[in-house]
């Protein structure tokens, strides 16, 4: 059985339903033709079913979406940290179903055991090591404020051994010049 041929109307609906945002599948199936006949159809027209800038779009807004929902997600371990944390001072109320009558006994201590105190770190550890593996803390420029105060500190004491021949003094070996600090027993100075 021999292909149908491909007429004006096939290239007109092709025209206007790519117009229209439709895609190739939907178009094949609109006019009972073949998708591969409509890929051929819009290329020799110079059409396109590049999907390429809508995907990148909604990729981003998806990754925006997913960002969004892990910061809430980690705000809200942080919130179960605080939480158990909190916990960890305040009263704690404890009880138990026993004995023959399958009675119901509690009791408030002014704070919870160590064994549950562990099970509350444990749990507010756990929650923190999520919370900061979700969205990790952004660098606060610590390290390059070190940097920049370790470098100064390092001129200063390039400076020091220029002029006077020799490191600086620890910070606990008082320069001879200055008499360091006063004994216990010497009386305070004279003004």
């Amino acid at each position: 059985m021999a292909a149908r041929p491909i007429t004006e109307k096939d290239r007109k609906q092709v025209r206007a339903l790519h117009a229209e945002g439709m895609s190739r599948n939907d178009i094949a199936r609109k006019i009972g033709r073949s998708p591969s006949t409509v890929s051929k159809l819009a290329t020799d027209m110079g059409l396109s079913f590049d999907r390429a800038p809508e995907v990148a779009a909604a990729t981003t807004a998806r990754k925006a979406d997913l960002a969004a929902r892990r910061a809430a997600m980690a705000e809200t371990l942080q919130d179960v940290a605080e939480r158990e944390i909190s916990k960890m001072t305040q009263p704690h109320l404890y009880f138990e179903w026993g004995g023959k009558e399958h009675d119901y006994d509690e009791r408030w201590q002014p704070e919870p055991t160590p064994a549950d105190r562990r099970t509350m770190m444990a749990t507010a550890s756990a929650a923190l090591d999520r919370s900061l593996k979700l969205v990790p803390p952004k660098d606060d420029g610590a390290a390059e404020s070190r940097s920049v105060v370790g470098d100064l500190l390092a001129g200063l004491r390039a400076d020091y051994l220029a002029h006077h021949g020799a490191p600086p003094p620890e910070a606990d070996e008082p320069d001879p010049g200055e008499g360091g600090a006063p004994d216990a027993d010497s009386p305070p100075p004279v003004p």
